[in-house]
């Protein structure tokens, strides 16, 4: 199991990103959350196998419709054992 947190910006508020990530999540079975940060960005932390976090951060890289992702940037962070997928704010 892997951790990452990745953090995405650009036209990502505001066009349902939150709910595209939610979705993309459960369909590959990572866990974690996903958020709005005060900054128009959105930040979230996923784990699960590695090939499964990396499905699921190429399909943040693209976002949804109407999204215009301008940079994303991942590190790996401390696994803290989720067991759903949540959009916090």
């Amino acid at each position: 199991m892997i951790a990452r947190r990745a953090v995405v910006s650009g036209r990502v508020q505001g066009v349902g990103f939150r709910y595209f990530a939610e979705r993309a999540a459960r369909e590959v079975r990572v866990y974690g959350w996903v958020r709005n940060l005060p900054d128009g960005g959105v930040e979230t932390v996923v784990e699960g196998e590695e090939e499964a976090v990396a499905v699921y951060l190429e399909r943040l890289r693209r976002g949804p419709m109407g999204a215009k992702v301008i940079s994303f940037s991942s590190e790996d962070v401390d696994p803290r054992h989720y067991t759903s997928f949540e959009i916090t704010r």
